[in-house]
């Protein structure tokens, strides 16, 4: 029974549970950026590029059974076409990008608010001053010095 309090001690840690979030979140985030490239950002840039579907690239190494052309990748697969799906590729490296900036953002801003937060508390004003006659430390509001009576003016 130590083996599962030790696991269970383990991971209802904090930064355990923070992490298993984080991934779960992660998770989603990266499926909405898969299909916001997908259907938002590339289909008016394979538009714009004269009616390309960027997933549909691809080149063909060694043909299938069935002889090309392979009208998407899909067929190509289908016939055993070995084919580098360049692409496909874009696509990834589109995802990732937005990925990696919006983490950038993310951490940004959180080491700004937590730069925010931990802003050192400014510095207490002093209570003492030095007698300018005998140097001892002297309340800042005296106006004779405890130590050699000297009047302090001002």
């Amino acid at each position: 029974m130590s083996m599962m309090k030790e696991f269970r001690d383990f991971a209802m840690r904090g930064n355990v549970v923070d992490m298993a979030v984080g991934i779960i979140i992660g998770a989603a985030f990266g499926t909405i950026v898969s299909s916001l490239v997908k259907d938002v950002i590339m289909p008016p840039i394979g538009l714009a590029l004269g009616k390309v579907d960027f997933a549909n690239l691809f080149v063909v190494l060694r043909p299938g059974t069935i002889a090309p052309p392979y009208a998407s990748v899909a067929d190509a697969a289908r016939a055993g076409a070995v084919s580098v799906n360049y692409g496909m590729f874009v696509n990834t490296i589109i995802n990732f990008v937005i990925v990696a900036f919006a983490v950038f953002m993310l951490i940004r801003m959180v080491n700004k608010a937590k730069s925010q937060v931990e802003a050192p508390a400014p510095a207490a004003a002093p209570t003492t001053k030095a007698c300018p006659y005998c140097l001892s430390a002297i309340p800042v509001k005296a106006t004779k010095c405890a130590f050699c009576t000297a009047d302090l003016k001002g």
